[in-house]
């Protein structure tokens, strides 16, 4: 079995726990289909305790499939036993709907995952992928971290997140290697939305948590689209102000899961996304074309030299660029003065197509070539930049202190 972010063979081994037996039943036809999880053992009911541990204890599964809608007192009060274990045995709850106050009392409770009827197979392979993961976190080698890479518009509107979220995929495609998206649009982030995804956590649940963070509740804080991991903006805009210790220890504890964490900032005039360029081993201004951004963006490579960023440390994309425009890029250059970094064509056809299909840009479209250049160029840079980080240790603004 492949699953999603791997390449294990194995299916994971598990015990399942299920008084309800119309669950329970549909469970196994689709486990037997999906083969995902080989059931190594079935109880048809809640056992005690020191039953259930002496059970796992003699099978030593990967996990548990545990049954909360029959009872979910008792079922919840079965999840400790296998987390005491060593090495822990991660559980899996199972429930006839995705309720949403079941969904996190479960995983409150410790489970590591939740499936829902009728459990079909790409929801099992996405939740197995993320036990893997917290089976073997794969940790960086010591000395070593992720890279960070950022993006903020200059101005609401340039298309920021569709190149941050781009940018993930196209990394995922071109190494292979682990990938995050962060949206810490707080007010107004939309990457969940536009990924067609439903998630029970947000970054403001991990920064809430960053002084306790594990590969437990981080699994249950993100969600998988595409082979990459995403930890979504809230669900409704929330403007306080950010703890940035908290932040920082986030975007850290991030670096040692991950190779490449990507970040979609609000506009770089707030001082969230100031914060996090300063923490980033490569940041990106996103432009357009119009003299309102161009305006904009000419304000930001001035703010950012006042507080004490380099020019090597930020760069300015160009997105919507029309080739039949009378300003070129020479242009734009001299008024930021500033180098750009990459322009990315006007493409709406095949963005909207991208959005709607909820699927990574491909070769065949002429923003999707742009793209892959600007991503081959900007992963070396970066890489590059991370290097110089882990090694020389090099200084930061004023603004990463806080």
């Amino acid at each position: 079995m492949n699953v999603a972010g791997g390449a294990r063979e194995k299916a994971l081994t598990a015990v399942l726990v299920a008084n309800d037996r119309a669950l329970a039943e549909s469970f196994l036809r689709a486990a037997g289909e999906a083969k995902v999880f080989q059931i190594l053992a079935e109880l048809k009911g809640y056992p005690a305790a020191a039953t259930l541990e002496m059970r796992l204890r003699q099978m030593q599964p990967d996990v548990v499939l545990l049954d909360l809608a029959s009872d979910f007192g008792a079922a919840c009060a079965l999840i400790p036993v296998a987390a005491s274990l060593q090495p822990p045995v991660q559980v899996v709850g199972l429930h006839h709907r995705p309720e949403p106050d079941t969904l996190i009392r479960c995983f409150r409770a410790g489970a590591a995952e939740f499936l829902s009827m009728p459990f079909d197979a790409a929801a099992q392979r996405e939740a197995a992928a993320r036990i893997w993961r917290l089976r073997q976190p794969e940790p960086q080698q010591p000395g070593e971290s992720g890279v960070l890479v950022a993006f903020s518009p200059v101005k609401p509107g340039a298309g920021a997140s569709t190149i941050a979220t781009q940018f993930a995929f196209a990394v995922r495609k071109q190494a292979g290697r682990r990938v995050l998206l962060v949206d810490l649009d707080t007010l107004a982030g939309a990457i969940a939305f536009h990924l067609k995804l439903a998630p029970t956590y947000s970054v403001l649940d991990a920064i809430a948590r960053s002084s306790a963070l594990d590969p437990g509740a981080w699994s249950a804080m993100t969600v998988s689209a595409g082979g990459i991991d995403v930890l979504a903006a809230p669900d409704q805009p929330v403007g306080e102000e950010i703890d940035s210790n908290g932040l920082h220890e986030v975007l850290e504890f991030s670096r040692l899961l991950y190779d490449w964490v990507i970040v979609d900032l609000p506009s770089v005039f707030h001082r969230l996304s100031l914060f996090v360029l300063s923490e980033a081993d490569a940041a990106y201004l996103v432009s357009t074309p119009e003299l309102p951004s161009l305006h904009m963006a000419r304000r930001a490579v001035g703010l950012l030299g006042q507080l004490g960023f380099s020019r090597e440390r930020f760069q300015i994309l160009v997105n919507r660029l029309d080739r039949r425009a009378d300003l070129s890029v020479a242009d734009m250059e001299k008024i930021f003065s500033c180098p750009v970094f990459a322009a990315l064509p006007d493409d709406p056809a095949s963005v909207h197509r991208m959005v709607t299909r909820v699927e990574p840009m491909g070769r065949e479209s002429e923003f999707g070539r742009s793209l892959e250049q600007m991503v081959a160029k900007a992963t070396s840079t970066a890489s590059a930049a991370a290097r110089a980080r882990t090694g020389a240790g090099e200084g930061r603004p004023v603004l990463s202190e806080g």
